[in-house]
């Protein structure tokens, strides 16, 4: 899925955590209180900050010029390969560790077959560790056996570069090269209680951005998931240059700020609570939500939190793979 735009929002009611479920897991899997951190914040970092608050994310007492890099693999099967692809990044190749990377999350699901494994660093480190981490993937991903429900082009499917702390776009894109950076984005999938495709279809259609009455930097597919649809969101974080999302916050678009330029993004609260909505219109209820590893506050704190304290497999604090 890539990025898309147009207007629109709701506003935002907290989702009940209960719903929630852990990203990817399979059906009778319960989230509890792993859920309820990932809802909430990493739950690890003292001075997370709420994904509904705006944050000034433009400073910060620790030396890092950070970016983050959400490197889209092929596999999500095998544990042992996508671990393998993901500590390829924290170390070289004589298995000394990168005292300045960290994996902060591992998103994993069964039926796509996919996994999405946030890196983060120094800018003019990430780069080194995004190649190791691709290298390893070409060498263990098998794509001649490959299949899953999620479109792929290959074994690595998506390498985009964000900029998270005192990083420019200009500087991301020189990074990436040929693979792409822009501003963050995140992935909110919500699960509606229905198998007709033909009904998911019309919901995903109806909150995409590119739709007039649509949410603004929201592109959506819908799939087939564990016997429901599931209404998967990515959720793009746009230049707001006259800051006119922020007066909108209680609206669901939420802002935040990198070396002074204002971006915004719409509330995964705001989203399920549209899809729900949309969703009552046809007798279906919502059956869960899962926000796909971080918001750009969130990813930028964990990120600042875990270099500051020497932390490669973050991911392990968080509750371990989420497959």
């Amino acid at each position: 899925m890539q990025q898309g735009g147009a207007g629109g929002g709701v506003k935002p009611q907290m989702p009940a955590l209960e719903n929630y479920v852990l990203p990817g897991s399979r059906p009778g899997q319960r989230s509890g209180g792993r859920r309820r951190r990932e809802a909430r914040g990493c739950g690890l970092c003292s001075d997370i900050v709420r994904p509904w608050q705006r944050v000034k994310m433009s400073s910060t007492k620790v030396g890092f010029r950070l970016a983050a890099c959400l490197l889209n693999i092929s596999e999500a099967r095998k544990k042992d390969i996508v671990e393998k692809i993901a500590k390829a990044a924290l170390h070289d190749d004589n298995g000394q560790k990168h005292s300045q990377a960290t994996v902060l999350n591992i998103f994993s699901d069964y039926d796509y077959n996919r996994s999405v494994i946030t890196i983060a660093a120094p800018i003019d480190m990430l780069g080194n560790y995004v190649i190791a981490a691709c290298t390893e993937a070409f060498r263990s991903i098998d794509m001649a056996i490959q299949e899953g429900i999620h479109p792929c082009l290959g074994a690595v499917d998506l390498v985009p570069i964000y900029p998270l702390l005192d990083v420019g776009m200009e500087e991301c894109g020189k990074v990436a090269q040929s693979v792409g950076a822009s501003p963050y984005v995140m992935n909110c999938n919500v699960t509606i209680d229905t198998q007709d495709m033909a009904t998911g279809k019309d919901i995903a259609r109806a909150i995409r951005g590119s739709n007039t009455r649509g949410l603004k930097g929201v592109q959506t597919m819908a799939f087939p998931h564990n016997g429901k649809i599931e209404i998967a969101c990515n959720v793009e974080s746009f230049e707001d240059q006259d800051n006119i999302m922020t007066a909108h916050e209680d609206f669901g678009y939420i802002s935040y700020c990198v070396l002074g330029k204002t971006f915004s993004y719409v509330s995964p609260q705001s989203i399920e609570a549209q899809i729900k909505k949309l969703a009552s219109n046809y007798g279906i209820n919502t059956a869960r939500t899962a926000l796909v590893g971080f918001t750009p506050e969130e990813c930028k704190h964990c990120a600042t939190y875990a270099l500051k304290k020497g932390i490669g497999e973050f991911w392990r604090m968080r509750g371990g793979m989420f497959m």
